[in-house]
């Protein structure tokens, strides 16, 4: 309640930051905003000279992203790949065929999300939210963490990986957290099949953090919570937790994670408003996240590969 109630008044923290500050304030590359936390995210890197890869479901949409971040910045380079994060076979697609392009990997926005008020499942038959906003992300970053290791190698420059999360975590009680379940819930809530994927992606990255460190690889990973931001997901299902008053501040705090020199070295980490903060009890259990880790594993490896955990 004490960091909800900082978040809401816009309290700075330690990095000089809090709720109230906006993506062009902090890192000082976005001129206004957009109607979303990726597409905001992508013109504010791309401002940095970073060359940006935006995989999309929807190319016709990715294309018009793409002209408005070279209307900002002609000498951006923009590359647009085709991707359906709640499919496994295409994300492996994906997945190689970036890696075919033999290009560096200096950061990884696991940054797409969805929230149904209905049950749906993806065409693995998993149930659609969790497979979207944790399954593929974790595909994701298992296929592409050793370019970015190997990228870090060559460069010097520290890779990041920066997985959004959200404060409604903290709403999962271990009694909800079963991984069968939110494969395929029986009793399903749209609420909760959402934070039930959050919180997922921040034992997500509190696992891979170990394993980067025991690798000694020069490469972070760390979760984020966005902010209040209309985005499309708020737009279908108005009545979502805030209702439609709401505020485009989503791509700050990503934006520091992934570029600032505040937080080299960081690693499984949880940041709000541009400040690390404090995640749920379940969401710090190490067993918990090896047991997910591990689950996931097995599942993918099935899935894709027929092969054992």
């Amino acid at each position: 309640m004490k960091e909800t109630l900082r978040y809401l008044a816009g309290i700075v923290g330690p990095s000089g930051y809090g709720s109230k500050s906006t993506a062009e304030q902090k890192m000082g590359c976005v001129e206004g905003a957009t109607s979303g936390i990726g597409a905001e995210t992508a013109r504010a890197v791309a401002k940095r000279g970073v060359r940006v890869v935006i995989p999309a479901r929807d190319i016709k949409k990715a294309a018009e992203l793409k002209e408005r971040i070279r209307k900002d910045n002609p000498n951006a380079e923009v590359i647009l790949c085709e991707i359906d994060l709640s499919s496994l076979a295409s994300v492996k697609r994906f997945c190689n065929e970036f890696l075919a392009l033999g290009l560096p990997l200096n950061i990884l926005i696991n940054n797409a999300g969805i929230f149904s008020q209905k049950l749906e499942f993806s065409e693995d038959k998993f149930e659609m939210t969790f497979a979207t906003n944790y399954l593929g992300h974790y595909l994701l970053t298992e296929m592409l963490i050793e370019k970015m290791i190997e990228t870090a190698e060559q460069t010097g420059i520290q890779g990041r990986i920066i997985n959004l999360s959200s404060v409604i975590h903290s709403w999962v009680g271990r009694d909800c957290f079963h991984f069968n379940q939110m494969l395929h819930p029986i009793n399903y809530n749209g609420t909760r099949a959402y934070a039930q994927s959050k919180l997922a992606t921040i034992l997500h990255a509190k696992e891979i953090a170990k394993h980067l460190k025991a690798k000694n690889a020069n490469v972070t990973i760390n979760a984020v919570h966005p902010g209040i931001v209309k985005t499309g997901i708020f737009r279908a299902h108005k009545g979502f937790i805030t209702g439609k008053n709401l505020h485009i501040l989503g791509a700050s705090t990503s934006c520091y994670v992934a570029l600032s020199p505040q937080v080299e070295g960081m690693s499984g980490k949880y940041f709000v408003d541009c400040n690390e903060s404090n995640c749920s009890v379940l969401a710090n259990d190490e067993s918990e996240a090896r047991r997910l880790w591990r689950q996931t594993r097995a599942l993918i490896r099935r899935r894709l590969y027929q092969t054992p955990c």
